[in-house]
């Protein structure tokens, strides 16, 4: 168990705040949350009675990455539906620079989904892990033609009533869902689910630009893993992709480890979409963390190599993709700096799950969920909730 009892004080560290770097600052954490942020020569009037010193060497200190679309991690899925699954997952993740996530379903048997949504309802986050912030429903309601690795024979139409039985399963959880907006063509259920609160993105979907805008009339403000499971642009209907480009309303999902979006398309998008709409994520699966082999994903078999998993077809079923190494990725893209980085890792997917004023930013009153990281995102401490889920030099 992690030692909990101490406060935190960082001091000689470059603080990305919200709206501006404050050079050689300090932070002081009690109780999970940030107390104070100070600039160069500025500290406290007075010092918890107990506390830990971290000295920042002139490192940089960000917002937590939040993984909203995670299937699992370290041998674990969220299908397993088990504690020891979600502690496995919540375990590792700081080690990426993961503070907090939304597990994430796949279209299965009602019976299955239900099992995971209430291991989810059961489920405690624990000091020093990364925290389970609620549940992305990636299908079953999902456009059979482009299921990708989701199993076609349990998707199903969409039917708020089945939706609600699995939201009161959930403990009120499920903060996002992944449907095909096509199969809804009235609108009513994403008005539902918009008008109660939940996020509505639209994936594994074959509409058009035209269907797009509709869905987003009725109120999709997402779209699941951009360019994968869905058409491409084309110069004669832009397709889902040209909707995220061209429509404010919407944010889109990012699988940035160069195999699922090519590093020429990611560019591309960038250059178009901007970080104030993109969010990073990973849509790992249980082998991340693990060595090459033999795995399953939602019942299927998936063979993992040293940078892909694929299905017995060659479909990518998710990736074994580190968050870290995702924004790596995009820090090194030319004119994308690290605070347009923590935008897309952090900000960006609080906002989005309405959690803004909670997480997403260091701020005075927000949770403490912190990295100490140097210039291109090496990483040195994750902090969880004020308390030290990582340090580099324990893992050397």
């Amino acid at each position: 168990m992690k030692d909990v009892s101490s406060s935190l004080y960082i001091r000689n560290i470059n603080i990305y705040g919200e709206n501006d770097v404050i050079r050689n600052g300090s932070v002081l954490i009690e109780n999970g949350k940030i107390k104070e942020i100070f600039s160069e020569n500025q500290k406290p009037d007075s010092y918890p009675n107990r506390f830990k010193i971290i000295d920042g060497s002139n490192l940089n200190v960000i917002p937590g990455f939040i993984d909203g679309h995670i299937h699992g991690a370290n041998g674990a899925d969220v299908m397993d539906a088990t504690e020891e699954a979600i502690d496995s997952m919540a375990s590792v993740l700081p080690k990426e620079g993961t503070t907090s996530f939304l597990a994430t379903t796949i279209t299965q048997s009602p019976e299955n989904i239900e099992k995971a949504l209430k291991n989810i309802a059961d489920y405690t986050n624990k000091p020093g892990y990364a925290e389970v912030v609620g549940v992305h429903l990636e299908g079953p309601f999902i456009e059979k033609s482009k299921k990708g690795a989701q199993p076609i024979e349990h998707i199903m139409e969409p039917d708020i009533t089945q939706f609600n039985k699995w939201q009161e399963m959930s403990g009120n959880n499920i903060k996002t869902i992944t449907m095909a907006p096509e199969h809804d063509e009235d609108g009513s259920f994403i008005r539902y689910l918009y008008e109660s609160g939940v996020n509505v993105s639209a994936g594994h979907t074959a509409t058009d630009f035209n269907g797009m805008k509709r869905a987003v009339s009725h109120g999709v403000r997402q779209v699941t893993h951009l360019c994968n499971a869905m058409n491409g642009i084309h110069h004669r209907d832009i397709g889902v992709v040209g909707a995220a480009f061209l429509l404010e309303e919407l944010r889109a999902e990012l699988i940035t480890d160069g195999i699922h979006v090519s590093p020429e398309m990611l560019e591309l998008i960038y250059q178009n979409v901007g970080s104030e709409r993109l969010i990073l994520i990973t849509d790992a699966m249980r082998a991340k963390c693990l060595q090459a082999g033999e795995y399953e994903l939602g019942g299927q078999p998936v063979t993992v190599t040293e940078d892909r998993a694929v299905l017995e077809d060659g479909t990518l079923a998710g990736s074994i993709l580190k968050l870290q190494h995702g924004a790596q990725r995009m820090l090194g893209i030319e004119g994308l700096s690290l605070e347009k980085v923590i935008e897309m890792a952090s900000v960006n997917p609080a906002k989005q799950l309405n959690m803004f004023d909670q997480k997403g930013s260091i701020a005075v009153g927000k949770d403490a969920d912190l990295l100490i990281v140097d210039d291109n995102l090496n990483l040195s401490y994750t902090i969880c909730r004020g308390v030290i889920a990582f340090e580099e030099d324990e893992h050397q």
